[in-house]
């Protein structure tokens, strides 16, 4: 079975139990393989398998599991305008909420001014029978239109025998009005000691007024934490100019091809990921590599889409457009993280499969409670009234999806992209660090220092047989041979056959000969008396350069002495991670020598050397079984094991795809300090996203009991429903403005 991922908008969602209905109605539709809905930015991540599953099916079970509705991606627009039309959808959601909210203030002030008139000295003139009737028509207003939105999505839940946040609101208000209406109808039903029974006009009205001023609030806040993402979907040009038989013509950025000839003038971002074909410029390439100086590019260069072209123009071909650009998958990684949940969230999410049914029988017992105790029948619809609008599932379903979506977005912001958000939790528990060597501590651009050749042989034989070796080899250590010959002028042979060497190097059959080349441990398993090279070789090592022996026909012909510079933040980043209690291992296939005087100079913990591909990820697993939480950080095709063993795997942007594939974290920019700093964001979401969880158990373990009156046999004090509702709508604002302390947390 074929499976895709599919991001949608979702609206309608308000609390940790609409979450949870929606993700189970998409996960109830049949080829559908999992669902994951992020309150923080309203959208939904489905995996499905597209033989089996249309969206129509997803449209049609989001809108019958309440008033939700799925937001099918449009493909006539761009990236940047899908994200500008969600932009322009949620501000206009924030304007309705902002008019209703102050709709609901001016409605309230009057209820309450008519309710409250005989405390206020130029009201107290006023009947109270010509007041309760004038207070109960401006409330039928307020929730009729303000408030009409509760009642509605509350009739839509009970239809199909569930219950959410706006029905606790609308139960609360609703009993709230009834009761004063039939209290103002039939007075004597409800008479108190002076006949006259209590109105909570005002109470219905301020409840509204207070829930929509924290809904707005919580809105606005909430786009907050996905100003990363919109940033990123921003670097996106709209347009590329492309020259197609003959004719140069501006078109949508998402209709090139890859092949098509993309012309980039002066000032503009690169449309999609390239090749420059004629042209020389200068480019900013922060976004890909921290750098802020720009990079000169010439002809044959790559340029990566969504970097800033200088003063210069050029011409480049398009090899990868979309999706599959480098600022594409940033994009669509950072959405399926954001979407993803830390297991840590699973508690909150069985919470709130429950916690409206319980709160509303909670209530009901606390207002027979007080029946019970032979109190007046208001007291106990005051407290009835208060525990189900402090109730707030607000906050749990926005507490974990509130961080992870401003941790994740702070993070690609700066070139770290994280593939979900369980990394987010396990990455804070690092106490083991594993570096590959070559091109994850060394630059990964070697060059060759040195050649020797052997009795018979010349420095320009050993050279070409190298390169011819090693001309079908995607190695940096070939590379680097490769390189020397094309400055020496010399013109590898092709080969008849090749064969990979895995931690050792390889072999080849050359004009009928056999050639070994690799380390010095290649012709000693092969049976090579290695005598002739020992003094070079063993010199070489000693100075911490990288030995490539060269054999021929079974016999020693000379050997490559190969340095790669270690990257200059290595040393640093050893050492911010000791700082923390972290241990670092160094772990090379390169010989002993070699790989303890790189890890001298950086100042590792432990060095692992000689270590073919496959033994990697046995050395990962011996420090997991060791009880370490371990960090493997790699670049390579031979890392992918590793890195997909380790507990949390870290691909360099500069390696390779399998390496990227494997990993849980690409580091595009940034360096190894990017290590560090990403397991410094771990630990930091972490603890927010506790902060968060306890605040919002705390508030309801806490604010519930006090709204049942727990107060009131010692102090007397019992709580206000309008004071409940406030309280409720800031807990929730105040777990999103918490989560955005994440924002410069990188």
């Amino acid at each position: 079975m074929r499976n895709e991922k599919w991001t949608f908008g979702i609206e309608g969602l308000h609390c940790a139990a609409c979450v949870r209905r929606v993700e189970q109605a998409l996960k109830a539709v049949p080829g559908v393989t999992g669902a994951s809905v992020n309150l923080a930015v309203e959208e939904a991540v489905v995996s499905a398998d597209p033989g089996q599953v249309q969206t129509a099916a997803l449209e049609k079970a989001v809108a019958a599991s309440g008033p939700y509705r799925l937001i099918l991606p449009d493909p006539s627009l761009s990236a940047e305008s899908a994200n500008e039309a969600s932009e322009t959808r949620k501000q206009g959601e924030i304007r309705v909420l902002k008019r209703r909210t102050a709709a609901g203030a001016v409605l309230s002030i009057l209820i309450m001014a008519l309710s409250m008139g005989h405390s206020w000295p130029l009201l107290n003139r006023i009947p109270h029978a010509a007041a309760g009737p004038a207070a109960w028509a401006l409330t039928t207003v307020l929730l009729a239109w303000v408030g009409s939105g509760f009642f509605r999505d509350a009739w839509s839940a009970a239809r199909r025998r569930t219950s959410d946040m706006n029905t606790l609101v609308a139960v609360g208000t609703g009993s709230a009005y009834v009761y004063s209406t039939l209290a103002l109808v039939f007075p004597g039903w409800f008479a108190s000691g002076d006949g006259l029974p209590p109105l909570y006009f005002e109470t219905a009205a301020m409840i509204i007024t207070f829930v929509l001023l924290g809904r707005t609030l919580e809105t606005a806040a909430r786009r907050r934490t996905s100003e990363a993402m919109t940033g990123l979907i921003r670097l996106q040009p709209p347009m590329a100019r492309v020259s197609r038989n003959g004719l140069e013509t501006d078109i949508p950025a998402d209709r090139v091809r890859i092949g098509d000839v993309v012309m980039v003038r002066p000032g503009e971002r690169v449309p999609v990921d390239g090749r420059i074909l004629d042209g020389r410029s200068s480019i900013d390439e922060s976004l890909m590599t921290g750098e802020s100086l720009p990079v000169a590019k010439k002809a044959g260069d790559p340029v990566t889409g969504g970097t800033l072209n200088g003063a210069g123009g050029f011409r480049m071909t398009a090899t990868a457009v979309g999706r599959d650009t480098v600022l594409g998958r940033m994009i669509r990684m950072v959405r399926e993280a954001q979407a993803s949940k830390p297991s840590v969230q699973r508690l909150a999410d069985r919470v709130a499969s429950v916690f409206v049914p319980a709160v509303m029988a909670t209530a009901a017992v606390t207002l027979a409670a007080w029946l019970a105790a032979g109190r007046p029948f208001s007291d106990g619809l005051t407290a009835f009234i208060s525990v189900l609008i402090i109730a707030c599932p607000c906050a749990m379903g926005i507490a974990t999806p509130a961080a992870v979506t401003v941790a994740s977005g702070a993070a690609a912001r700066r070139g770290i992209l994280i593939r979900n958000a369980e990394i987010l939790e396990t990455a804070g528990q690092t106490n083991v660090v594993v570096f590959d060597k070559t091109g994850t501590v060394t630059e990964g651009r070697p060059k060759v220092t040195a050649v020797f050749a052997a009795a018979g042989w010349s420095e320009t034989e050993v050279l070409e047989t190298s390169a011819s070796a090693e001309s079908r080899s995607e190695h940096p250590l070939a590379a680097a041979v490769l390189e020397e010959a094309k400055i020496r002028g010399i013109r590898p042979s092709p080969a008849e056959s090749f064969e990979t060497l895995p931690g050792l190097g390889a072999s080849a059959m050359i004009g009928g000969r056999k050639i070994l080349i690799g380390s010095p441990r290649l012709l000693q398993d092969a049976g090579v008396n290695p005598d002739p090279l020992v003094e070079y070789t063993d010199a070489w090592t000693g100075s911490g350069m990288t030995v490539m022996a060269l054999a021929v026909d079974g016999r020693a012909a000379g050997a490559i002495a190969v340095s790669d510079p270690v990257k200059p933040d290595a040393a640093a980043s050893a050492a911010a991670l000791a700082a923390d209690g972290i241990r670092t291992v160094l772990i090379s296939g390169d010989n002993r020598r070699t790989t303890e005087t790189v890890g001298r100079a950086i100042g590792v913990d432990e060095i692992l050397a000689e270590i073919l591909p496959g033994q990697k990820a046995e050395e990962v697993k011996r420090l997991q079984d060791g009880g370490a939480t371990v960090v493997m950080v790699g670049d390579g095709i031979n890392d992918a094991p590793a890195l997909a063993t380790a507990d949390v795997g870290m691909a360099m942007g500069s390696g390779t795809d399998a390496a990227a594939d494997a990993a849980d974290v690409t580091l595009i920019a940034g360096g190894l300090s990017a290590v560090h700093r990403t397991i410094r964001l771990s630990a930091r979401t972490r603890r927010i996203i506790r902060q968060n969880l306890f605040w919002a158990f705390a508030y309801n373990t806490v604010g519930i009991p006090v709204a049942a009156g727990l107060l009131v046999p010692v102090f007397g004090i019992q709580m206000n429903p309008a004071l409940a509702a406030l309280a409720m709508s800031l807990s929730s604002v105040s777990v999103v403005l918490n989560s955005l302390r994440l924002k410069n947390a990188v």
